[in-house]
């Protein structure tokens, strides 16, 4: 196995500009924590980010998300970080990027994901686009939406006969939100025939790596999913 890891191309980050719930008053939106360990890890291992979205412009913060309980010191200095909060509120239009770009794309997660990444022809076209082109697709928590519309070469969905994980129906359920979000995610991956898996106790870090795929099941998995891909991405292994 070879170390080598090549960070010629970029990563491509996708995050949600969708921010309202049906009938909840609190807004949703990215959770930021899903963003910020992902892109540091990433970072400090030599790659350059670009953050878009489907309709470009600002993505919304999660405000749950930016709770005591789930911001640590590095979340909060990236949002005291003026130039990080621009990239932010200036996210890249997905309708107007090339995926060749790009060796990787993630979808980072958020309640908000639900409502604009599962039929987005754009995430689609770059999630395809990338992953047929040699690359990785990657996702944590609701980010897993942008992969129920993805396909392979023969028209399958991709993530048929894969073992995938995202934020689970327990894990719904305990935040109070199995009302409110248009579908389970966890039942959408399952009828796609792909191998839903999760960790036994819900809330905590969990990854997935089968081939070039990897997602993580909750807003605990950021850092997980970004490490889990470092280590596919420097196996000299051929992975479908």
């Amino acid at each position: 196995m070879s170390n080598y890891l090549d960070t010629s191309k970029k990563i491509l980050v996708i995050v949600t500009n969708h921010e309202d719930y049906p009938t909840r008053t609190d807004k949703t939106g990215l959770w930021l924590t899903e963003l910020t360990h992902f892109y540091d890890v990433m970072i400090s291992a030599g790659f350059t980010i670009d953050i878009a979205s489907p309709l470009g412009g600002k993505t919304p913060l999660d405000e749950r998300s930016l709770g005591w309980l789930y911001m640590d010191k590095a979340a909060k200095e990236h949002l005291n970080n003026s130039s990080f909060t621009a990239l932010l509120d200036n996210t890249l239009d997905a309708r107007s990027i090339s995926h060749e770009e790009y060796v990787a794309i993630y979808f980072a997660g958020g309640h908000g994901t639900m409502w604009d990444f599962k039929s987005n022809a754009e995430l689609k076209r770059l999630g395809e686009g990338i992953y047929n082109s040699g690359g990785y697709v990657t996702s944590v928590c609701h980010g897993a939406a942008a992969l129920l519309n993805l396909q392979n070469n023969q028209q399958q969905p991709l993530i048929s006969g894969k073992q995938i994980t995202g934020f689970s129906n327990t894990e719904e359920r305990l935040a109070g939100l199995s009302n409110e979000v248009p579908f389970s995610l966890e039942d959408e991956i399952k009828k796609l025939g792909a191998n839903y898996d999760k960790t036994l106790l819900p809330f905590v870090s969990y990854a997935v790596a089968d081939g070039r795929i990897v997602t993580g099941q909750n807003p605990s998995s950021g850092k997980a999913v970004a490490r889990t891909l470092l280590q596919q991405m420097s196996s000299s292994r051929s992975v479908e």
